[in-house]
């Protein structure tokens, strides 16, 4: 599933709010960044994740939240995580865990003008008969194989008629050459 394991090192941190020191424990989390993480980040902040150039960091450190597999995690865990493993989770959010490339390398966040919601990409997966199984994929992974189906099911271009008729004289041009014929 593409998951990744961060660490939270021990420490004590200092609660504005109640003005009293907390010390933290040591905590592994294995997160995933998936269509349902997705969907639980932009259930609670009303507004499409797809589209964020960069999140601010309460927003970024509330999607580790909604990406996190691990059970029982003290929801205090997820203020304190460090800048820097917020860097590696953003590293990880932005790999593309695929050998699958596309040669016009568009970015997957404006189709046709319409801004991408989860549920915009719930829809795409029902369309192209994805499996629901698919949301717990790499979001990354996912995007890719909804492109391939786009991509498969296309309708061919037609051909404009200039070229087909220059397709018509070049195979009449070679017929005319094979029969060595003038007509």
């Amino acid at each position: 599933m593409n998951e990744m394991t961060i660490t939270i090192p021990e420490m004590e941190t200092f609660d504005e709010e109640t003005e009293r020191f907390h010390h933290v424990k040591e905590t592994k989390i294995v997160i995933l960044h998936s269509l349902v993480s997705i969907s639980k980040w932009e259930s609670k902040w009303k507004k499409p994740f797809i589209h964020q150039e960069q999140l601010p960091i309460d927003e970024l450190r509330d999607y580790v939240r909604c990406m996190t597999l691990t059970q029982n995690v003290d929801p205090e865990i997820y203020k304190v995580i460090p800048i820097d493993i917020l860097n590696d989770v953003v590293a990880y959010m932005n790999d593309q865990k695929t050998a699958t490339w596309f040669s016009d390398i568009a970015k997957p966040n404006k189709k046709n003008g319409e801004i991408i919601t989860s549920e915009l990409v719930y829809y795409w997966m029902t369309a192209a008969n994805i499996p629901k199984e698919c949301e717990k994929w790499h979001f990354s992974r996912l995007m890719t194989l909804i492109r391939i189906c786009a991509e498969k099911n296309k309708e061919p271009e037609k051909m404009k008629k200039n070229d087909i008729y220059k397709q018509n004289h070049a195979l009449n041009a070679m017929r005319r050459a094979k029969m060595k014929s003038k007509g």
